[in-house]
């Protein structure tokens, strides 16, 4: 007998309102796969632009499709090739698609154990924004004493990045709307207010930036460059097309087991944190989407589907 499930899928691209809660068979798992039953999914801009239209590069969209990147969840059932894991055992996780549903099919590869003190919604909110930044890190090696102008810091990958220097020993300048400045200044960012004059206020906070990270666009590469001298130290996740032009890297998250893991020992001893800006259920995924989509936002949204027995 088939056993159903809910999900938020969509039949065409679109707006938000494209993604509908439907029942949809659970998936079967493959000798290297693990079955989780998902608490907690994360919200992503990616989710969004995938939504509207655009595919990541390797993936194929198939309508109905589910959305859904980074999870946290129970063990349910493992493939005979998988070690390591078992029914019950509390993980985290990700996946290109198919992470908003009630249960998620992943190759054993993409899933990590869940430390026994890291909240659901924690652990279902880290991956792709944490991932992101974790990568950022590497690539732009950033170094204990430097000064590092983070754009969008405040958001879901902003906020990890800012963090993630700060720990290493950086000073961090992080530019977001005036809300969101007590936020990270709690970080221990110095905030500045983005928009028109920004570059002004930078050099006015400091002096010297050695690295700028770019997480929100608007032509935010353009006040880089006036400020690093080395190009190949300012990144962006969001205007390629003018990292491009202006010869600027581009990061492009690595997603490993180990790196995961790595993010949730953090979350365990305290040293990084994610921020849940809002919470909502499955049939809720609409609004979720518009919310990640309004900018200016503060950390991660989250959908809550299933509950810890």
């Amino acid at each position: 007998m088939t056993i159903m499930m809910r999900a938020a899928a969509m039949e065409r691209f679109g707006p938000p309102e494209v993604l509908q809660t439907v029942r949809v068979p659970t998936p079967q798992v493959t000798a290297d796969q693990v079955l989780v039953r998902v608490i907690n999914a994360g919200v992503q801009l990616t989710d969004a632009a995938i939504r509207a239209g655009w595919t990541p590069p390797g993936a194929k969209v198939h309508f109905p499709q589910i959305l859904g990147n980074e999870f946290s969840g129970v063990v349910i059932e493992v493939g005979h090739q998988v070690s390591g894991l078992a029914p019950g055992d509390e993980v985290a996780g990700f996946n290109v698609f198919g992470c908003y549903a009630e249960y998620v099919a992943v190759p054993r590869s993409q899933v990590v154990r869940k430390p026994a003190h890291v909240r659901w919604e924690t652990a279902g909110a880290l991956s792709a924004s944490g991932q992101t930044a974790h990568t950022a890190m590497e690539d732009l090696r950033v170094a204990a004493g430097e000064v590092i102008l983070v754009h969008g810091a405040a958001g879901g990958v902003g906020s990890m990045f800012t963090q993630l220097a700060i720990n290493r020993g950086a000073t961090v300048i992080g530019t977001a709307s005036s809300r969101n400045h007590p936020y990270l200044s709690s970080l221990g960012a110095v905030p500045i207010e983005y928009g028109a004059g920004q570059l002004g206020r930078v050099r006015a906070a400091a002096p010297r930036i050695d690295v700028a990270f770019d997480a929100a666009g608007h032509q935010n590469l353009r006040t880089s460059i006036e400020l690093v001298t080395d190009r190949r130290r300012v990144a962006t996740i969001v205007d390629m097309a003018l990292a491009q032009e202006l010869g600027c890297r581009i990061i492009r998250s690595r997603r490993s087991a180990e790196r995961l893991t790595d993010l949730l020992n953090r979350i365990a001893e305290g040293s990084l944190d994610v921020h849940i800006r809002h919470r909502y259920s499955l049939e809720e995924v609409a609004q979720a989407h518009h919310d990640v989509e309004s900018g200016h936002g503060r950390g991660k949204n989250v959908l809550e589907i299933g509950h810890a027995q």
